[in-house]
């Protein structure tokens, strides 16, 4: 068994959804050292997520953004917590609904998602700056 941790560090995104899956696969050339395993994703911070779905047309990841402003909206009279802006208690929120992490099974060296899947990276803040994920590989070589 094969275990192969790293800190992969994000590029800083506009608030959106963004596929990152190609970002993270680049970062990680150990993983075609792997013929069965799994890869674990997870961000290192409490307003972004992350999440997989379609990845192919970009118009479900622009829903997505407008779905969740929808369900969190931001200036809330009930949220105590706003002293870094109005972005920030919703941007908690929305990271809590969605996730800190997934895992993906990996296939001869590959991550294996289904044919319109991708990895998303939430970025629930305006200013969110470059994010960290650490990135886990376990398997059999």
């Amino acid at each position: 068994m094969v275990y192969i941790q790293k800190r992969l560090r994000l590029p800083a995104v506009r608030r959106g959804f963004h596929l990152i899956t190609d970002l993270l696969v680049a970062e990680l050339p150990e993983l075609e050292r792997l013929r069965v395993g799994t890869a674990h994703f997870f961000i290192q911070h409490t307003s972004a997520s992350l999440s997989i779905n379609e990845n192919a047309d970009p118009t479900v990841r622009v829903d997505f953004e407008a779905y969740f402003n929808r369900a969190v909206p931001e200036n809330a009279p009930y949220f105590r917590h706003t002293q870094e802006g109005p972005d920030d208690m919703p941007a908690h929120l929305k990271a809590a609904m969605l996730g800190h992490a997934v895992s993906v099974p990996i296939t001869n060296g590959e991550l294996a998602l289904g044919t319109w899947q991708g990895i998303y990276l939430g970025e629930h803040r305006n200013q969110g700056g470059r994010r960290w994920v650490v990135a886990t590989l376990m398997g059999a070589e």
